[in-house]
Order: C-alpha cells, then sequence, then structure tokens
C-alpha cells in the first residue's frame, strides 16, 4: 500500500501541477485577481500534498497490514470455526494483500478519475449569473492582518488550553476505560475484543498526545477564519472580536467533550452584523447537547461492538444503487436506448457523453424517488423495500451531502404530481440530458407538456445529474462502475448475438422453404421430413 500510494503521488504529482495551474488560468467562474489568489494557494497545496499524501500513505501501510491481519485472526478463532489454528495462519495474509491492492486502485481512481471530473467543472463552467466571481481588493490587507492576529493568539491559547485539559481527557480516559472493563461494557462486551480494549487502556496516552496535537493544527483554520470574517463583514473591527470570540468557541467545545462545566470563562464577542449567526456555528453548544450534560448523564455506552458492523453505511448502499444499475441498464440495453457506442467510449475513457457514468445512476435514483413520492415516504425507498430515512441513515457527512438535497427533490416531485408520461419523459432526461442529440432523437413533445412544465423537469434532470456526478467521485465508485460497464458490454454482446442467430435463422428458414417447395413439387416432402431434421423444423415453421 504504502510503495503503491507514494508512487501514485509522485508519477502524478507533475501533471497535477500542470493542469491544476492549467484549470485555474482557463476557468470563467472567476477574475484575474482571485486566479492570481489561487494560483499562489494552490502552489502551497500542491507542495503540502506530496509531503502528507507520502507520508499518509506510510501511516496508512503500517496501520492496514497490521490491522487487517490481526483482526483476521480474532475472527478465526471465533465460535463456530473448524481448524482455528490453520485459520490463525492462513487468514488475513492474501486477503490483507488483496485488500491493499482495492486501496491502491481507490487511490488511482481518485487520483485520476475524480481529480479530472473536478477540475473539468471548474474549467468548462460558467457562473450562473454570466459575471466571474471577484473579491474587493480594498479589504485584502484588513483580512490577512486579521488572519495573522487570529494564526498567533489562536496558537498560544489553544495550546495553553489543550495543556489545561491534558491531564482531565488522561485520567478521565483511563477512569471510563476501567469501569468498561470491570462492567464488561462497551468496547469489552464482545470476548474477541478484549485484547484491542486492553490495549486501548495501555495506548491511551497516545491518544490523548494525538488530541493535543490536533488542537494545535486546528488552531491554523481557527485564525486564518478571521480573514474570511473582515472580507464578509467588511470591518477589521469584526475580525478581531471572532478571534478573541474563537478561544472561548474552543474552550467550549472542549468542555462539552470531555464532559466539563458548561460554557467557557473567555469572554464571546459579537463578531457578525447578524446577531444570531455569530452563535450559529458548527462548535457552538446545540440545545440537545446542553440538556444531555447539563443533567449530567453519562454518555450512553455501546451494547454491542460487533453489531455496529451491521448496521447501514454508504458502502453498502453504493453497492445496491449498482446492483440497480446493473438490473435498469441490462433492460435498457435490449430496448436500444443505451447502444454500442456508449458502452466502447465509457470502456476508452470516453465519458464525456455521460449516459453511462452520470445518466444510469440518476435514472436509477430518479426511479427511487418516485416509488418513494408514491408510497408517501419520509425517507428513500430502495427497490428491495428497505426504506431509508433520517433516524437509520448512515452517520456519515459525506452520505449526508447526497441524501438531504434528494429528500428535497423527492418533496418537489411528490408536490408537482406528474402523470405517467411525464414521469416517463423526466426519466428519459435524466437518462439522456447529457447528449442534446440523443434527446432530440428519443423524445417525443407530449402535447400536455407546457413550456413551465417542460423547464421544470429539465431542472429536476440537471440536479439529479448534478447530484449524480458528485457521487461518481466517491473513492470506491470507480472500481463499483467498471465492474457495470463489464457486465453491460456482456449483455450487449448476448443481446446482438441472440440478434445475430435469430437473423441467421430466419434465412435458414426461408431457404429450407424453398427447398420444402421444390421437394414438393416432385412428391418428395415426406422422405426428406424423415431425413433432413432441418428440413422438419422448416416444414413446422411454414405450416405455423
Amino acid at each position: 500500500m504504502t510503495i503503491g500510494i507514494s508512487a501514485l503521488i509522485l508519477g502524478l504529482w507533475p501533471m497535477h501541477v500542470i493542469w491544476t495551474y492549467y484549470c485555474i488560468i482557463r476557468t470563467k467562474m472567476v477574475g484575474p485577481v482571485v486566479k492570481l489568489l489561487l494560483l499562489i494557494a494552490v502552489t502551497v497545496i500542491l507542495v503540502l500534498w506530496i509531503i502528507l499524501g507520502i507520508t499518509g500513505s506510510i501511516l496508512a501501510g503500517l496501520a492496514y497490514g497490521f490491522l487487517a491481519p490481526a483482526m483476521a485472526t480474532f475472527d478465526a478463532v471465533g465460535e463456530g470455526k473448524e481448524k482455528p489454528l490453520v485459520h490463525c495462519f492462513l487468514d488475513g495474509t492474501w486477503s490483507t494483500i488483496t485488500g491493499s491492492c482495492t486501496v491502491v486502485r481507490d487511490v488511482k481512481d481518485m487520483l485520476l478519475h475524480s481529480y479530472f471530473s473536478i477540475m473539468d467543472e471548474v474549467r468548462l463552467h460558467a457562473p450562473p449569473d454570466g459575471k466571474p466571481y471577484e473579491i474587493r481588493l480594498l479589504h485584502i490587507p484588513g483580512a490577512i492582518l486579521a488572519a495573522a492576529c487570529g494564526l498567533v493568539v489562536d496558537a498560544i491559547m489553544f495550546t495553553l488550553i489543550a495543556l489545561y485539559k491534558f491531564p482531565v481527557m488522561l485520567f478521565k480516559g483511563w477512569k471510563r476505560l476501567i469501569e468498561d472493563l470491570v462492567g464488561r461494557e462497551g468496547p469489552f462486551l464482545e470476548t474477541a475484543c478484549m485484547p484491542f480494549a486492553g490495549l486501548a487502556i495501555i495506548l491511551w496516552p497516545l491518544a490523548v498526545i494525538g488530541a493535543f496535537l490536533a488542537s494545535i493544527i486546528c488552531s491554523i483554520p481557527f485564525g486564518a477564519y478571521a480573514a474570511v470574517i473582515v472580507y464578509q463583514e467588511s470591518s477589521f473591527f469584526f475580525g478581531l472580536s471572532y478571534v478573541l470570540s474563537s478561544v472561548s468557541i474552543f474552550d467550549e467545545y472542549t468542555n462539552d467533550v470531555l464532559d466539563m462545566a458548561p460554557g467557557s470563562c473567555f469572554p464571546r464577542f459579537k463578531y457578525r452584523k447578524d446577531e444570531a449567526s455569530s452563535h450559529g456555528g458548527s462548535l457552538s453548544r446545540h440545545t440537545s447537547f446542553k440538556g444531555k450534560h447539563d443533567g449530567k448523564k453519562a454518555p450512553q455506552r455501546v451494547t454491542s461492538f460487533k453489531s455496529s458492523f451491521d448496521e447501514y453505511n454508504p458502502f453498502k448502499l453504493l453497492d445496491l444503487l449498482f446492483i440497480e444499475c446493473k438490473h435498469h441498464g441490462k433492460d435498457l440495453v435490449a430496448e436500444g436506448v443505451i447502444n454500442p457506442k456508449d458502452i466502447e467510449g465509457t470502456k476508452a475513457g470516453k465519458v464525456s457523453n455521460g449516459v453511462l457514468n452520470v445518466g444510469l445512476p440518476a435514472y436509477v435514483i430518479l426511479k427511487a424517488l418516485l416509488r418513494s413520492a408514491k408510497a408517501n415516504s419520509d425517507g428513500l425507498i430502495l427497490s428491495d423495500g428497505f426504506e431509508i430515512t433520517s433516524d437509520n441513515r448512515p452517520k456519515s457527512k459525506i452520505f449526508e451531502w447526497f441524501f438531504d438535497p434528494l429528500m428535497v427533490i423527492k418533496d418537489q416531485i411528490k408536490a408537482e404530481n406528474f402523470t405517467e408520461e411525464e414521469e416517463a419523459y423526466l426519466e428519459k432526461q435524466v437518462l439522456l440530458i447529457s447528449d442534446p442529440k440523443r434527446i432530440k432523437e428519443n423524445l417525443i413533445r407530449l402535447p400536455s407538456l407546457s413550456e413551465q412544465k417542460q423547464a421544470e423537469i429539465e431542472a429536476f434532470a440537471r440536479r439529479l445529474q448534478g447530484i449524480t456526478k458528485s457521487m461518481s467521485r466517491y473513492p470506491t465508485a470507480k472500481r463499483r462502475f467498471d465492474v457495470l460497464v463489464k457486465s453491460l458490454s456482456e449483455e450487449l454482446a448476448r443481446t446482438m448475438g441472440s440478434q445475430t442467430a435469430n437473423g441467421s435463422q430466419v434465412r435458414k428458414t426461408k431457404s429450407g422453404i424453398v427447398r420444402m417447395l421444390s421437394q414438393r413439387s416432385v412428391g418428395k416432402t415426406t422422405g426428406i421430413q424423415g431425413d433432413d431434421p432441418e428440413a422438419q423444423l422448416t416444414s413446422d415453421v411454414y405450416t405455423e
């Protein structure tokens, strides 16, 4: 894993540098000043990427190379396993190597497919209102000065706060782990996890040191955000107010995490013109969060370590999505909507038309949205009848980016109350919207469809394709998509092969009929049918 990821980062880095600069220079979304600032910022990012990427590949290789065989070994000695000693040596060997190769392939897809998809969007898309985004140069000096003040103040204060709370986290963590050990709760509930839980007690100081270092690192974005405040509010004073308030925000957040007294001893000033927005940050205490800690209730203990792995997660849902893509894709191939040009072009890497890589997944998602809207569901109903709601959905921030907009689209589709003809029109729009020529060939304008309704349907299609395009950049999506394209290619070959076979059989039938008629003309029909199976077949066909 370390060798593969490092080789990808080093080998593709020159291409990433050239193409990133090229896309920023050619984009129409931002003005000249923003382009200059982006070029400076991206230079720093590209240098840090090659350093942090290789370091991360080394750490990931060490972690995966140790944990994957260890977890396989503990699974090998579980209940119901025969010959556990043999499995202790065999399990986790080849599977770890193949798993490492899979990770390297996903990283490759991310550095090639996802990267070019994002940069093409930056290069080709125009701003919504036709005017490029530009910044006000007058506020740049104040923003830079506020960011410098924020970096200095937050670096010092965050370090002091982390030092003060270092022993609190250390001893509270030990106390909680020991209580779980005695009561056989939390990570100590499952017998197979006991060695890891014991290791957690021994290595807990390393986790606390990691949290301390993370606190120092997070002071950088906190302090730099002062520049954003100055620019957005057009006030250097608000920027300084945020610098001081950020210390209070961090202190209050760490108190919540460590179950200490709520609030902070540091002042918190108004740093937004809209006073409510200055207290609505992601690190401020939520009402439900306050109630939980004000009542001095201990955090809910884990009932089972093993059951947490059986819940739905984004990767399982991604698998279900591609299973549906395979099912509907075969139907569309049989109907001729997806043609050999789509498949061959996608296999060759020419995915600009988007019928397969974007249109087909969007088509499947639309089917689920229509199904959910008709059933008055509060969530999303999958093809197997499973319903994903806000309660049982995967607790992943990435999944929320896709799930919440889809719920909005579902409610809008429900309010539109489309007819069956309009639903079919919307499905074809979603599938083919990236290829205008195909839309004209496959879509017939409905007489009952007004211009406003057609515009609304096209807007739904564009939004669904935009969400699906973002999903296609998911790290494991490209690997699953390659399997889908291979399956559709095989289905297309079978379809074309059956059509060819049917054509040849028709030709044979015609020639057999001619022979049969000629034989009948001389009175030899019975003998031919008895001796020639093909003649018998053609005779039956002719009779029918």
